[in-house]
């Protein structure tokens, strides 16, 4: 990582090279003027169509991270250059419970700038992309956990951005319904060349996803080490190729929580 020299410089929020997607440098995050930093001096280039998972300890930064990057707070010092407006999709799908699933994809739509004759359709195309052809007029309460992440995951990909954040979208859901949706975020990822941040605890999941599986140290959050992932998609979670990397990445996620304890 590179010394820290900026005294202060606010994410610029401009486009990153033709072959990056997004670009932190020396990034940090203080919530008040003299307090410990939440986040110090982070280093990351993610390049265009690459799929990136965040692991750490509770409290290590990687929610905040993600809402820097998607512009709803700012860096204390650093900076953040990135290709088109970041798409974020939270745990929680928080769709509208008197709109049906293509009504809360046609809101996002809307808000984008897109005129009402197209949203419509566009909705629709959204919707059948993660296999809700037949919820289109389903309100969320006639929706399963995992349908409605569907539709929050639809409606993040309407703001039509090159970048999708993901904090924990899939925590909540049970093992098969999470396995489901891993598989159907893959072919989603293939099929529209996104770049992906995807934050996660689960590390067997970092493992089942990520193309990159950065580790962040405890509060302070900085990057302590990251793992080039070679295994072919379609992954198993269950796989052992997949396992060996989750142990492997299991045992230094202890060693940093070990670390932060005796500090």
């Amino acid at each position: 990582m590179s010394i820290f020299t900026t005294a202060h410089a606010p994410a610029s929020g401009g486009d990153a090279t033709p072959q990056q997607a997004l670009r932190l440098h020396e990034v940090t995050k203080r919530f008040e003027e003299a307090g410990a930093p939440v986040l110090d001096r982070v280093d990351l280039t993610v390049a265009p169509g690459e799929f990136v998972c965040l692991l750490g300890a509770s409290g290590c930064g990687k929610s905040t991270l993600l809402s820097l990057v998607a512009g709803l707070d700012q860096p204390t010092a650093g900076s953040i250059e990135h290709v088109g407006k970041p798409a974020l999709m939270f745990q929680e799908p928080a769709l509208f419970p008197w709109l049906t699933a293509a009504e809360n994809v046609e809101l996002a739509l809307r808000l984008s700038g897109m005129p009402k004759e197209q949203r419509g359709s566009r909705a629709r195309e959204l919707l059948s992309l993660v296999h809700l052809d037949r919820a289109i007029d389903q309100r969320p309460h006639e929706l399963s956990g995992g349908m409605r992440q569907r539709v929050a995951l639809a409606r993040a990909l309407a703001q039509d951005s090159t970048i999708l954040l993901m904090d924990e979208p899939f925590a909540a859901l049970d093992a098969v319904t999470r396995d489901v949706l891993h598989e159907e975020l893959v072919r989603i990822w293939q099929e529209t060349g996104l770049s992906i941040i995807f934050v996660t605890h689960n590390v067997r999941e970092a493992a089942r996803l990520g193309q990159r599986v950065i580790l962040m140290s405890s509060r302070p959050g900085r990057i302590a080490r990251e793992w080039r992932v070679d295994i072919p998609q379609p992954r198993r979670i269950e796989a052992e190729a997949v396992s060996r990397l989750a142990g492997e990445i299991t045992e230094e996620l202890r060693k940093e929580i070990r670390s932060h304890a005796q500090r």
